[in-house]
């Protein structure tokens, strides 16, 4: 009797450790998912900064008029009409005179 007992006590339990370890709820699908967790709340972190900073651009742009201007003269080149663009291009002389 003992020795069909013990066999059958050790199949026992490896059918109830089974779900534990490896079905749906299990500590494998657990450890998993808590790996996915950590990389989508480092993803979120970085897109919170990112949308904090376009936040804070729209608030400059809605408010002030400063920063529109700044950014037409620097994205757009844009120059009233009683001031003068000058663009300074570096030249083939002042790379031999940089020694380059």
């Amino acid at each position: 009797m003992t020795r069909w007992l013990t066999p059958l006590l050790i199949a026992l339990i490896v059918l109830l450790q089974y779900p534990l370890w490896f079905g749906d709820g299990g500590w494998l699908k657990l450890w998993s998912l808590r790996g996915e967790v950590a990389r989508q709340q480092e993803l979120n972190g970085k897109l919170r900064v990112r949308n904090e900073t376009i936040s804070a651009e729209v608030r400059d742009l809605k408010e002030a008029r400063d920063a529109i201007e700044e950014r037409a003269r620097g994205e757009l080149g844009m120059i009233r009409s009683d001031e003068a663009f000058v663009r300074i291009v570096p030249g083939q002389a002042d790379d031999k005179a940089d020694g380059n």
